[in-house]
């Protein structure tokens, strides 16, 4: 069983008992849901939401909060000794999703 969900402006395809890392989320470890689920696929039914399936929950468990390895802007512009470094590191949440809900 998959589903589609959306969290922190983004949309995920996750299904049950794998890891996912979803944009840095407030809430510490323990148990987390995700209801805005866009879609529910299944081998014998698929629910599509106009946006959202009604009823429907993806419970997950929050395993640690991190942050990615650092990225490396840099601007430069020739002949005019323009030169800009900046470093930034993404914020993440792991989370293991425990269960596809339909109600």
């Amino acid at each position: 069983m998959f589903a589609v969900i959306e969290t922190g402006g983004k949309q995920y395809l996750v299904s049950e008992n794998q890891k996912v890392r979803v944009e840095k989320l407030s809430s510490k470890e323990g148990k987390v849901e995700f209801p805005r689920v866009l879609a529910i696929f299944d081998d014998k039914k698929t629910d599509l939401g106009m946006p959202l399936v009604s009823g429907a929950v993806v419970e997950g468990e929050v395993l640690r909060n991190g942050r990615e390895k650092k990225v490396i802007v840099f601007k430069y512009h020739a002949k005019t000794r323009y030169r800009k470094k900046k470093g930034h590191r993404q914020a993440f949440t792991e989370v293991l999703i425990k269960k596809i809900l339909r109600k």
